[in-house]
């Protein structure tokens, strides 16, 4: 074995660090790795100064090694990943693993990894830069926690339960509202109310009728009125700002006047003062508390139940339904029935640390959580079917990984699908046309080749999830109609894509088989290595029909299942 000196390898190396690594470089640095143990060594020296490299290493990708027996691919929709196993001996293996990493290096640019590996230096910055993705950050002050009949002012922008609060007014018109600011203060808003979020600690109001809780994490929580400021110091007060005047009352603590013929006044418990020249007949003492709003809460959660439970027992005599795993009432135990027409040995059964959750509904109904790698719920449902709706009730609370699983067919054998949520918050869903065609490509989505084992096209939507979504209920649909020669996608009852099936991806007899919803775990038996596709979220509902359904009625099936403060 010839060996070469150490600092002969140290131009390459920096040639590659740099990006400029020519074909030429690329083939003397590949022998010079495999012929010398030093300078495997020297070069994984060179490395240790971009250790950041293993912190951003993505599952999805296997990068071009030195080797040619090794491929680089990166598959769009993701089901032809199949791990393989490193043959060769052990210098091989740290050949293949720098390769990795140089390959890595090359794509993203060395500027990315100075930043990743410099991020500690800069203890004034909190936008860290972790591997090739700038810390996530969203804009708001507080977030809609519950409510209960809210109807906002027509013109006005409304929010959802769930949603981020951003600055700025708020108009509702009746029903009830709780928000939850993010220093820990807690309103309940009464309707009709107008109202100003100016931050995370202050909140402005024009009229309307409100309780505050302030624990003492959120101690110097403001209220503002045009007549003065209410500096709560804990715990719980209640306020009533009319046309002409205001009222605020101390339920339990303290609270401190500022501003206005007021300034310096301090109110305990019972006591209360008015804020205008005039007294109004209502009293604060008449606004809903935190126990009354969640009785009532879950009183309207319990009807809005009953009624979803009314329709979906018509609705499971639909003869085009192929499954109907109605997760929301699913009794105790393992199996979720499935109550289609057609369910009988259709059942879905609990693989895993799946976790029974509180649905859609509230605390009447049952939701499953596949937060956990290996949790999943499997199926089996044989035969050919002629198109494909496949309609779910999701709560997403992050999306973890580069694919995301709501339902899998195992293999993505010929006439198998796949539907997932990309970590960009964009829908797919796809049909294996031809498992047999080998298939490369350049996907600018991934920015690098791609090797698909069949002939397959993936189906996205826009983005239609990002982070200040986390943890609301969304009701998604895809729509495969190989007659129709279309594929469209809904989210909340609305038309989100509508691509034409090709004729080159045109299938006519469809399959499901061995397949899981929430997961995708090990389709290929030949090896221990799967991908980790777990969906960190909760599923209630996962309906599935032998048909194409049309606008109308994936509308209908929205409000008809859409869940309180939606």
């Amino acid at each position: 074995m010839n060996t070469q000196p150490n600092d002969s390898i140290d131009p390459l190396v920096s040639a590659m660090l740099d990006g400029h690594l020519s074909g030429e470089q690329r083939v003397a640095l590949n022998q010079r790795l495999q012929e010398s143990p030093d300078a495997v060594n020297r070069y994984h020296e060179l490395l240790d100064n971009h250790e950041a490299l293993c912190s951003i290493y993505p599952g999805e990708v296997y990068a071009e090694s030195l080797d040619d027996e090794f491929v680089s691919r990166s598959v769009s929709d993701g089901p032809s990943h199949r791990p393989e196993t490193w043959f060769g001996p052990s210098l091989k293996r740290m050949v293949m693993l720098l390769a990795i990493a140089a390959s890595l290096l090359m794509t993203v640019g060395l500027a990315g990894y100075i930043v990743g590996n410099d991020r500690g230096k800069d203890r004034n910055s909190e936008a860290a830069v972790v591997g090739r993705q700038v810390e996530q950050t969203i804009a708001g002050h507080a977030m809609l926690r519950h409510s209960v009949a809210l109807q906002w002012t027509t013109g006005a922008k409304s929010y959802r339960d769930g949603d981020v609060l951003p600055g700025g007014k708020l108009q509702i018109e009746s029903g009830i509202a709780e928000i939850d600011f993010f220093c820990g203060a807690t309103l309940t808003i009464e309707g009709p109310a107008v109202l100003d979020v100016q931050s995370d600690w202050s909140v402005k109001v024009a009229s309307g009728r409100l309780r505050a809780n302030v624990p003492p994490a959120a101690r110097g929580f403001i209220v503002q009125t045009s007549e003065a400021e209410i500096i709560d110091l804990g715990t719980e007060f209640a306020l009533d700002v009319g046309a002409e005047s205001s009222r605020v009352e101390v339920i339990d603590g303290e609270v401190a006047l500022r501003g206005g013929v007021h300034d310096g006044v301090h109110l305990t418990t019972g006591q209360h003062q008015w804020l205008g020249q005039q007294r109004a007949a209502s009293g604060g003492d008449k606004i809903s508390g935190f126990a009354d709003l969640e009785s009532r809460r879950e009183d309207a959660e319990a009807e809005r139940f009953s009624k979803w439970q009314a329709f979906s027992q018509k609705h499971q005599r639909d003869k085009r339904l192929i499954a109907y795993y109605k997760i929301a009432d699913m009794p105790p135990g393992r199996t979720v029935p499935n109550a289609a027409l057609s369910g009988v040995g259709k059942e879905a059964t609990l693989v895993g640390p799946v976790q029974r959750s509180t649905g859609r509904f509230g605390q009447p109904s049952t939701g499953l959580e596949f937060d956990r790698i290996g949790a999943r719920a499997r199926t089996r449902i044989d035969g050919e079917f002629k198109a494909f709706t496949f309609s779910t009730w999701v709560r997403i609370d992050s999306l973890d990984h580069v694919y995301n699983a709501l339902f899998m067919s195992d293999g993505y054998e010929t006439g198998e699908l796949h539907w997932q949520i990309r970590d960009d918050g964009s829908l797919m869903f796809s049909v294996m046309i031809d498992d047999t065609q080998e298939m490369h490509h350049f996907s600018e989505r991934d920015g690098s080749l791609v090797k698909a084992a069949g002939l397959a096209k993936v189906y996205y939507t826009p983005p239609v999830w990002d982070i200040s979504k986390s943890g609301r209920w969304f009701h998604l649909v895809a729509v495969y109609d190989p007659a129709g020669h279309r594929v469209t996608q809904y989210v909340n009852g609305e038309l989100v894509s509508n691509e034409p099936i090709n004729d080159k991806f045109t299938i006519e007899n469809l399959k499901i088989g061995p397949a899981e919803i929430g997961n995708w775990g090990q389709p290929f038996r030949k090896t221990p290595w799967f991908s980790v596709r777990n969906l960190n979220g909760t599923i209630d509902e996962m309906t599935i029909y032998n048909a194409a359904l049309e606008q109308d009625e994936i509308h209908n099936l929205y409000e008809q299942g859409k869940p309180l403060g939606y």
